[in-house]
């Protein structure tokens, strides 16, 4: 008997690892409209010289990268500012989150052209953090999850830091001193 409830709870656990919910990330879909524009808040971005990525977790402060970057609509298909749901597949799952459970959510995109991903990236961008309940409960499981809330957002140059033109202040004050 004791082997059958070490059994059962064992496999309860397997299946309960293994619940995943799930996120539709796309910013055009049903009543979701939010382009991501350039730095001029203007020019939506196209093409593969701009990449976008899910960010999810089961709180504001977990977030980390779901699934691959997807690169943007190019100008001539007309869809400049929306990801390329073409370019691979949009539905994702978050393995943090229960399905049916609220998953906090983030979209982030950068310029290739200033890094590999959204960490090492001069130029990028994010939205705001959304609280989404993910799809995937029930049986059958419930589609996807929209990014209800979403809005449209840009990318930014981020500024020096502080510390970092201190020292360079600190640093010319020394060499002055030299002379």
């Amino acid at each position: 008997m004791k082997k059958l409830i070490a059994s059962l709870a064992c496999v309860l656990a397997t299946f309960t690892a293994l619940a995943q919910g799930t996120i539709n990330f796309n910013n055009f879909v049903g009543s979701i409209d939010a382009p991501v524009f350039n730095v001029d808040g203007v020019t939506r971005l196209a093409g593969n010289a701009f990449m976008a990525q899910l960010w999810a977790g089961p709180a504001a402060g977990s977030l980390a990268p779901i699934g691959a970057a997807l690169p943007f609509f190019s100008l001539a298909s007309g869809g400049a500012g929306y990801i390329d749901s073409n370019a691979g597949a949009t539905d994702r799952s978050i393995g943090t989150v229960a399905p049916g459970a609220i998953a906090f959510v983030q979209v982030r995109a950068w310029s290739v052209a200033t890094g590999a991903d959204w960490n090492s990236a001069g130029i990028r961008g994010q939205s705001s953090t959304l609280q989404i309940t993910t799809g995937g409960a029930g049986n059958p499981p419930s589609l996807p999850a929209d990014l209800t809330g979403l809005t449209s957002f840009n990318l930014v140059v981020p500024e020096p830091s502080t510390i970092v033109l201190g020292l360079l202040g600190a640093g010319a004050l020394l060499l002055r001193r030299r002379k």
